[in-house]
């Protein structure tokens, strides 16, 4: 998927430089043809991709699930209540999602590195001047993201453990609903939740308020790119150091970078989580 994602833009300049620029129809017409194939040929790997990602990560999920469940059984009530049975339906549920999310999402989305070199290889081996643009821009996000998610790591660690309490508040109020109902315990039950609740909002609202800078700094790294490459670019063309074609392919490579590196903060985030 990545190296046909790597290969059109390249083809798209071929297409610029000796078709349209020197009126080639059969050129087009046979580069364009070889572009759609690519393009088909990078789907038919990202669905199989995503296809078996679901299944690893589900079927991991599925014998991490099975394993802990049989070591619980194993387990003395002074290890029960040294753990207490809210944490340990967590450690089953909540945590094995977030873990499966985060295994999926490196399935998935571990391509951005592959993506990000190659993308960067066909930049330098085009212009090696306007690609250390890319270069200093990946460096300048790569430590800005990596203290956002350091932030926002932080309140996450902050959240799960809220989970053993929400979870225990729902625990206690159905396994003696009885009692709650004969003692018209239903208000307090109710507020209890809420509070467990609300703080897990809470912590998760800072987390986020952290994360949602990722999309800003991202969008105006990829335009600064953009304005810098089209200005050198536009200059580098006038004096044929630089063909229309490559411009334009160093543009795409642009948004394939950044856009590579905006996936790995995510991964990153998933997997502090996990």
């Amino acid at each position: 998927e990545v190296l046909f994602e790597t290969l059109i833009p390249f083809l798209m300049a071929s297409i610029i430089d000796k078709g349209v620029n020197t009126g080639d129809i059969h050129h087009i017409y046979k580069v364009g043809g070889i572009m759609i194939v690519a393009a088909f040929l990078g789907l038919l790997a990202g669905m199989a991709g995503g296809r078996y990602g679901a299944k690893a990560s589900t079927g991991f999920a599925k014998n991490l699930r099975n394993a802990m469940f049989d070591r619980i059984q194993t387990y003395s009530f002074a290890n029960i209540d040294h753990f207490s049975t809210a944490g340990l339906v967590t450690r089953l549920t909540t945590d094995v999602t977030n873990v499966q999310n985060a295994y999926q999402m490196m399935l998935r989305m571990m391509r951005a590195p592959a993506s990000m070199v190659c993308a960067m290889v066909m930049a330098f081996a085009i212009n090696a001047r306007l690609a250390s643009i890319y270069l200093v821009a990946v460096l300048i996000l790569g430590i800005i993201l990596f203290f956002i998610i350091r932030h926002a790591t932080a309140y996450f660690q902050q959240a799960f453990p809220k989970y053993d309490a929400l979870n225990e508040s729902v625990q206690e109020n159905v396994s003696a609903i009885r009692v709650v109902k004969a003692y018209v315990r239903e208000e307090e039950e109710t507020s209890k939740f809420k509070r467990a609740s609300k703080n897990i909002y809470d912590i998760f609202v800072k987390a986020e308020k952290n994360v949602i800078w990722n999309a800003p700094i991202m969008m105006f790294t990829v335009y600064t790119c953009i304005i810098l490459i089209s200005w050198f670019g536009a200059k580098m063309i006038v004096v044929d150091s630089l063909t229309t074609g490559e411009l334009m392919s160093l543009l795409a490579y642009c948004m394939n970078i950044l856009m590579s590196l905006m996936m790995l903060s995510m991964i990153f985030v998933m997997i502090s989580m996990s």
